[in-house]
């Protein structure tokens, strides 16, 4: 009998009772007050972030070895969520934006957020109270494409009642500097 069918150390086999239940997931790490350091850093790596260990170090005055644990630390932490490019969508071929605003059924969020971000060019989604649920920012190439998304894949999840699209004709990402 292969070993993998074995329960325990005595050589018993396993039940088919189906894979044991899986652990709860962790708890996320309590928030950590962050230090004008820590925040100097921050603002740092969202105006660039590929700036190098050294040159982070340099410019917030610490060694590198201080740098690089406060930048794994903010990650760990959950501080630091990931490092991305700024993309100009109109050079990127994507010259129609648009926030569209959704009402949906009570408690369908979690479904319609996993419908949502497959959508292509779907690019923000936030949960927000008002006069609508959903706020979504996509980038489409034209009003065309931004017409199907809309009326076609949007609108056909069953757990969106209405949509209310507002296109954007200018738009400006805010640095750390600027906001």
């Amino acid at each position: 009998m292969p070993d993998e069918q074995m329960a325990n150390s005595g050589g018993q086999p396993a039940t088919s009772a189906g894979p044991p239940p899986a652990a709860p997931a962790p708890p996320a790490p309590a928030a950590r007050p962050l230090d004008t350091i820590d925040r100097s850093i921050l603002r740092m790596l969202q105006t660039d972030g590929r700036a190098s260990i050294r040159s982070v170090a340099e410019r917030v005055h610490v060694s590198r070895a201080n740098a690089y644990a406060r930048i794994n630390r903010l990650i760990d932490d959950g501080v630091i969520r990931g490092f991305s490019a700024l993309i100009d969508q109109e050079r990127a071929g994507q010259g129609a934006s648009a926030y569209i605003t959704l009402k949906i059924v009570q408690n369908s969020w979690r479904t319609v957020r996993k419908q949502l971000t497959a959508l292509p060019g779907a690019t923000h989604i936030a949960l927000v109270s008002g006069d609508f649920d959903v706020l979504l920012l996509v980038h489409t190439k034209d009003n065309r494409e931004l017409r199907e998304l809309v009326l076609t894949r949007i609108q056909s999840i069953p757990e969106v009642l209405s949509t209310r699209t507002l296109l954007v004709f200018e738009e400006t990402d805010l640095g750390p500097e600027d906001g």
